[in-house]
This record gives structure tokens, sequence and C-alpha cells, in this order.
């Protein structure tokens, strides 16, 4: 099991850098969303409590919940990233000499690929979440934070497409070919909310510095 989420930066990006195949991608499109989200965080908690943007603590407050599950929930799939392609490797590392191994084989590769699949489409999923509230935290927190609102955005955006890249890779694997079109179809979905999410966090920022 790998211990990612727990190492230090340094550590971390050591581990990136090395000619291991991983950590690699998977994991650090977690990492960045769990950055992300806890950027939108401390945004928020620079909000409210502060008397001057009182009105808008309401609206705020309940996100915290929201980004702090999927802070949470993008660490471990940094790790969760890492074991699922450890799992792949794995399984085509078993023996295939006789028709027994190599029915064992192939269902272990399919159990794996689909392993390797799911994870990053959670990731994607997690951070989507966090990031869909972005474009009202941006407009609604405080103006001092809102270049950090805007790159809370950016790591999301980044977690997001650099997750979806991940499961695009693996769907050939996927022997279920509707199961497939499945994984693709929702994919293509979170990558268009995605978008419109950073361009409206982008909009909002330039409206936000040209009313300053």
């Amino acid at each position: 099991m790998a211990d990612l989420a727990s190492s230090s930066l340094i550590d971390f990006t050591e581990a990136l850098a090395s000619d291991a195949p991983a950590p690699g991608g998977g994991s650090a499109s977690a990492a960045a969303g769990a950055a992300g989200a806890a950027l939108l965080a401390m945004v928020v908690r620079l909000t409210v409590g502060k008397e001057k943007y009182k009105a808008v603590w309401d609206e705020l407050t309940p996100l915290s919940d929201r980004l702090e599950e999927a802070r949470k929930r993008l660490l471990e799939l940094v790790d969760e990233d890492t074991d699922a392609y450890d799992g792949i490797v794995a399984a085509r590392r078993l023996p295939k000499t006789t028709d027994q191994e190599k029915s064992i084989r192939l269902k272990a590769i399919d159990d794996a690929t689909m392993l390797a699949t799911t994870t990053p489409m959670q990731t994607a999923f997690f951070a989507q979440l966090a990031l869909t509230v972005a474009p009202v935290i941006a407009e609604k927190g405080n103006p001092n934070a809102s270049s950090d609102a805007f790159v809370a955005a950016l790591l999301l955006s980044t977690a997001v497409e650099g997750a979806l890249a991940n499961v695009r890779i693996n769907l050939p694997g996927v022997s279920d070919r509707d199961l497939a079109r499945g994984f693709r179809e929702d994919a293509d979905d979170l990558e268009k909310k995605c978008h419109a999410a950073v361009r409206a966090v982008r909009e909002i920022g330039r409206a936000r510095t040209l009313a300053s």
C-alpha cells in the first residue's frame, strides 16, 4: 500500500521525479485537487467571521463541509491511484502457462483495469465537487483572497482533466464495452462542467479586479 499522502512534499515530489512509473499523473492530479479544495476552504474562512462580509456568511458557511469532504477524499486518492497502477502491474506478472493460469490472469487484469479506471474517475468527481462551488466563493469571498480562489480553481481543473486523461487511457482495456462507453460519457460531462466553472471564476476575477 502506498503512503504518499502523509509524506513530506519533498518526498512526494522526489517520488514523482523518480524513474518509477508510479506515483504518476493520477496521484499528482489528486494532490492538486486536495490543494485546490484546501485553498477554497481558506477563502471561506477568511470571509466567514469577518463583520465586513456578514451578508454572505450564511451562503458560504455550508460550503466548508463540502470542501473538507473533497479535500480528505482526494488525499486518499493520492495513494489509491498508485495502488491501482501497482495492481495492474501485479496482474500482468501472473503466470500464463496453462489455460487455467491464463484465465486467472485475464480476470485479474480486467479487475485491476476496472479499479485503475474508477479511481481517477473518483478523483475527477471529487475535484469537480469542489470546483462547482468555486464561482460563488470567487464572487462572494473576501476580495483580498480573490487570487487564491482563482489558483484553487486552476488546481481543481488540473485535477479533473488530469484524472480524466487517466480514465481515458485505461478505457481500451475495459472489456465491458457498455461500461467503457458510460465511463467515456461521464468523463465528457465532467470535463464540460470543469471548463464552465473555471471560465466563470476567471470572468468573476476579472470583474472584481476592474471594480476595485
